[in-house]
């Protein structure tokens, strides 16, 4: 009975650090939509950019949920979904 606490333990810090580690695929997707040139104004591209810059160094400082926030407003700003 024990050993399947700590399974069931193991498998939920697993699959939560999964989830919480999704900013360099965020990072990605704004990355690949900036190189197609996306119809922004200057302004929204200097934003998008300044969030990214912003959320890649949030992400290595460890704040992941606030690196996962400041990116999906650089992807709303590219309209990625």
């Amino acid at each position: 009975m024990k050993l399947r606490s700590y399974v069931a333990a193991a498998a939920l810090l697993v699959s939560s650090a999964a989830f919480a580690f999704h900013c360099p695929a965020d990072m990605k997707k704004i990355d690949d939509a900036l190189a197609k040139s996306p119809k922004i104004t200057a302004e929204q591209m200097a934003e998008v950019k300044k969030l990214r810059a912003e959320g890649e160094a949030l992400h290595k400082a460890g704040k992941h949920q606030e690196s996962v926030d400041t990116l999906a407003k650089a992807m709303t700003l590219l309209s990625i979904k």
